[in-house]
């Protein structure tokens, strides 16, 4: 149990928990403060993203060539991390989301998280773990402000914000699965 906390630590996840846990409630605030629309899914989508980016920090250790001369099987443990990270991240929400405001689905919820824990560790594996937010955070960019998607390539474009589209949920599944994979077995770029 020990080599766990040592990881943990190592990773900053209380940091990076203590980032989501803030962003979370913060949004919950917001939602019952009446400023955003019910329905919207712009809040829990922010919060998801907020989520993935604080959970990035933990992609790479302190020292990369320590991690890769440990004579441990980083495969698993790199896989495991980034759904483990994807499952908290859309854990909060849905608790923060139990206390009062209903803002988006199950369903909505896990496939973004999915997905963008997948473009946080494909950011990890292509761009190193101090970087590996930018994927994440420039597709966010791109939902919040392309048009209302009409063609296939569109809503590909837009998977975060539509609930519910196959579109939208295939394009979520293929990043979540390609991210961890180059993730777990490349790791962190250095």
């Amino acid at each position: 149990m020990r080599w766990l906390t040592l990881y943990a630590r190592s990773r900053q996840v209380p940091a990076s928990l203590a980032a989501v846990v803030i962003s979370a409630v913060t949004v919950w605030a917001l939602a019952r403060d009446g400023s955003g629309v019910p329905g919207d899914p712009r809040l829990p989508v922010l919060v998801l993203a907020t989520g993935a980016t604080a959970a990035s920090i933990g992609l790479s250790g302190q020292d990369l060539a320590l991690d890769r001369t440990a004579a441990i099987r980083w495969v698993p443990r790199r896989a495991a991390h980034v759904l483990l990270c994807g499952a908290v991240v859309g854990t909060v929400l849905l608790t923060v989301q139990a206390m009062g405001e209903d803002m988006a689905t199950t369903a909505f919820v896990v496939r973004d998280s999915a997905g963008l824990m997948g473009l946080v560790a494909l950011g990890a594996a292509l761009s190193g773990g101090q970087y590996s937010w930018t994927l994440p955070f420039a597709w966010l960019s791109i939902s919040f402000f392309a048009p209302p998607p009409t063609s296939a390539p569109m809503q590909v474009a837009s998977w975060l914000l539509p609930p519910g589209t196959a579109a939208g949920t295939w394009t979520a599944l293929i990043l979540a699965v390609a991210g961890t994979a180059a993730y777990a077995v490349a790791g962190p770029r250095r």
